[in-house]
């Protein structure tokens, strides 16, 4: 029977069978080859993290949901180059500046509250302290903070006041022939009479307010710059993200910040100088 069927279409049969092999083998070397691409990515990953991944499955196994330091300082990539680093906890709400297993300092801090805030069209936040590896960028003494828009839709929402935003050469009326401007750098009230008043650099707390609604400053001018609120001292992290001191202290200890990680002035005045550029940073 097998015979009759290669004989009278003995062409047709072989073909299929030719094509049921070499899709066979096709199907073997793409698997080949995607494995592969999996395994080089993976590795291309790890290298690119400073083996952080590693680092998050040990942690998963292990189970670490208390961020245990013990175990983290035990893998730390920087460690092993026995090379200066930060760690900090979120969990402890403490940091610790090491080389090798020396502690050089440690500290404790503020970390970001993990709540949300929605602006409407403004946006939507959560502030989060990042977790993993991040590098000291630059040093700053006496930073200015030049708050997003989150800060004005937060003070709005406590306020029960709505929002307006001032573009540069924009005049906001005042109600009272007055208008709220810029000029030269600066957010200004003018007056009917042609004087003006410049409204200064800016307070927490004491944002503009032009007919029940807070002002947001364009970028570059004094009102969107606060002195004192990160403190004294400040290690930038990238993306807005930093170590830095607090007009604040008595939040020290919790879990409160917007995402950066908060010091008093005295603790973040003493790692200053000890940290260089460049230093890695595990948060976990």
């Amino acid at each position: 029977m097998a015979v009759r069927i290669f004989s009278y279409g003995g062409k047709t049969v072989w073909m299929l069978i030719a094509g049921f092999v070499i899709a066979a083998i096709l199907s073997v070397m793409l698997l080949t080859r995607t494995a592969e691409l999996r395994y080089q990515r993976d590795v291309n990953r790890m290298v690119y993290n400073d083996n952080l991944g590693v680092l998050n499955e040990v942690k998963s196994k292990l189970g670490m949901t208390g961020d245990s330091l013990k175990t983290l300082l035990n893998e730390s990539p920087a460690e092993a180059a026995n090379q200066p680093y930060i760690v900090v906890s979120m969990a402890d709400h403490r940091l610790w500046y090491k080389q090798g297993k020396e502690v050089l300092y440690e500290a404790p801090v503020a970390t970001g509250s993990g709540k949300e805030l929605v602006g409407g069209s403004s946006g939507q936040w959560r502030f989060e302290t990042p977790r993993g590896r991040l590098t000291v960028k630059a040093k700053d003494e006496n930073p200015a903070w030049v708050p997003p828009d989150w800060h004005y839709v937060e003070q709005a929402h406590k306020k029960g006041l709505g929002i307006i935003h001032l573009n540069p050469g924009q005049a906001i009326s005042t109600g009272d022939g007055g208008v709220v401007t810029t000029s030269n750098g600066e957010v200004v009230r003018r007056y009917g009479n042609g004087s003006s008043v410049s409204l200064g650099g800016g307070v927490e707390g004491k944002e503009i307010v032009v007919n029940g609604n807070i002002v947001v400053p364009p970028y570059g001018t004094t009102a969107r710059r606060y002195m004192g609120v990160l403190g004294t001292r400040r290690l930038e992290l990238g993306d807005g993200y930093g170590i830095h001191g607090t007009d604040h202290p008595e939040t020290i200890g919790q879990s409160v910040s917007h995402g950066c990680v908060r010091m008093r002035n005295e603790d973040i005045e003493r790692l200053y100088p000890m940290v260089a550029v460049g230093t890695p940073v595990y948060i976990y």
